[in-house]
């Protein structure tokens, strides 16, 4: 498979029609044409379906596109960080779920590029589970991930910093005068809780019991989106203290009782390969806590 072609096949599922993708690529049709059935012949598989106005793809095809992309954007990595020069220089990639700890990261980063302009930095926010999928296809360095999470087969440095569990309310709901939530205040409450995987076990310590005697009425990955039902009274969340910018709202944080909080740790993965860049990351990061 040429990395040329794979950014052919791309280009046309991008604009969904030969004739504009030959123009995106300067290449006339019949030549792209022929690149793409050479590709599909390569392959033994379809990638495309041709309608009468525009290219849709087959599942195979689906699937060669979202990992063409990481492919591309791999490589694309890889060749800004093999750079030699006498600079430390290279694209860090930091990926995070929802908590104030980045704070501490940009902090570091903000030092790094202080010192080192010709360094750059490709952030992504997500939940554990997305952020630890993409460092072990290698599109990210470091994760930003709250406890609990699976880490063993890591490397990962656990910051003295802790998030605080607690209940996103509406201004109207009968627990927004609470100064904490027990779990008694939870059993006929419609909430919103994180899908990532272990936090419900989490939860549920806390609970005393199975989640499943609460009025669970669906699931977020980012809290944001699960705010604005908050904000329209549907549900309260279950969330992390500080994602959401209460002040001059209707919504009010109110901490569990007894205090839930979980660790924080910045993972990498085992033997993995650092640019310079990365490196220099990772070595701020160890002696800010050694």
């Amino acid at each position: 498979m040429e990395l040329r072609v794979l950014n052919y096949f791309l280009t046309v599922a991008r604009e969904k029609t030969i004739s504009k993708a030959a123009e995106v690529l300067h290449l006339s049709q019949p030549t792209l044409s022929k690149q793409l059935k050479d590709f599909e012949d390569e392959l033994g598989v379809k990638l495309f379906i041709r309608g009468n106005r525009y290219i849709t793809l087959t599942e195979e095809g689906v699937y060669l596109a979202n990992r063409g992309k990481e492919i591309l954007s791999l490589v694309e990595i890889t060749t800004a960080n093999i750079h030699k020069s006498d600079m430390i220089s290279g694209q860090i990639g930091i990926g995070a779920g929802e908590t104030r700890a980045f704070e501490f990261i940009v902090e570091r980063l903000h030092e790094l590029k202080s010192k080192h302009p010709a360094i750059n930095f490709q952030l992504y926010s997500g939940n554990a589970n997305d952020v630890l999928d993409k460092i072990d296809h290698g599109l990210l360095d470091f994760g930003l991930v709250i406890d609990p999470v699976e880490k063993q087969k890591y490397d990962y440095l656990r910051l003295p910093l802790v998030d605080k569990w607690g209940l996103l309310v509406n201004n109207s709901s009968d627990l927004a005068g609470k100064d904490s939530i027990t779990p008694n205040d939870l059993r006929q409450v419609p909430l919103l809780i994180s899908n990532q995987s272990l936090v419900d076990n989490q939860l549920s310590e806390w609970f005393g019991g199975n989640l499943d005697s609460l009025n669970i009425i669906g699931t977020y990955n980012l809290l944001y989106n699960a705010s604005l039902l908050v904000k329209e009274n549907t549900s309260s969340a279950l969330c992390i203290d500080g994602i959401i910018n209460t002040t001059n709202t209707n919504l009010t944080f109110i901490p569990l009782s007894p205090s839930l909080t979980a660790s924080i740790n910045i993972v990498w993965k085992k033997q993995q390969s650092f640019s310079s860049a990365s490196k220099a990351f990772l070595q701020l990061i160890q002696a800010e806590w050694n």
